[in-house]
């Protein structure tokens, strides 16, 4: 019997590995790509610098890199109105925690891995902020009376010691074109109410999934 559709295309793929050509070493790495230039070797910092702080003044969203001691990975969204992230001191910052799904894989991963990596954006703008550090997922603090948002203060906050930050070129979002309007096709893919029915065991209907995920949901975000 032979395969067809997705499960030909899957076996085609695994199959086709074998022809791959890794790259094993930094060595090879380095020839392959060169050496970047003086000044994007010396671009990145300790501490917050002004322009730092203006950016993250402006930004209502970052992105949460974290690694289990397993090396098990995870990337979580954080957004709320511009300035969510509060800046400490010249080497602190934190990230509130609103209500979620609670599976917390981001935190799991920090208490026993502290290490993370923060990338900033602001709509509309292709570069983005880069911040590397060790965190601490902190349950109260004075700090939080500064976070509350429509009455709702956080339940937690991810408190991050900068060991790194830079900015970041605008290249990727220049080739995906990524804040062009024209270029934005959200049709293209079903609901997220579909893709849940489709992918996840649950025993909702897809209509009540739609009506769960729909103009009331905006009543869940604190």
């Amino acid at each position: 019997m032979y395969a067809t559709g997705r499960a030909a295309e899957c076996y085609g793929a695994m199959m086709s590995q074998r022809d791959w050509i890794e790259v094993t070493s930094e060595a090879e790495l380095r020839e392959m790509l060169g050496e970047p230039n003086a000044r994007v070797r010396q671009k990145d910092r300790a501490r917050l610098h002004e322009r730092d702080r203006d950016w993250l003044a402006a930004s209502p969203f970052c992105l949460v890199a974290t690694a289990g001691a397993d090396g098990s990975c995870d990337v979580s969204p954080k957004g709320d109105p511009p300035g969510f992230t509060r800046v400490l001191d010249d080497t602190t910052i934190a990230i509130p925690e609103r209500g979620g799904n609670r599976r917390s894989d981001g935190f799991r991963n920090v208490l026993s891995n502290p290490h993370v990596g923060l990338l900033y954006l602001v709509p509309g703008r292709g570069d983005t902020l880069r911040i590397n550090g060790r965190a601490r997922v902190v349950r109260d603090a004075a700090f939080f009376d500064q976070m509350i948002v429509k009455g709702h203060r956080p339940r937690l906050a991810l408190a991050v010691e900068i060991e790194q930050i830079f900015f970041h070129c605008p290249k990727a979002f220049l080739r995906s074109s990524l804040w062009q309007p024209e270029t934005w096709r959200p049709d293209a893919l079903p609901s997220h109410a579909t893709l849940v029915k489709a992918v996840q065991p649950c025993g909702e209907t897809l209509e009540e999934l739609e009506r769960y995920y729909g103009p009331s949901y905006v009543a869940l975000l604190y």
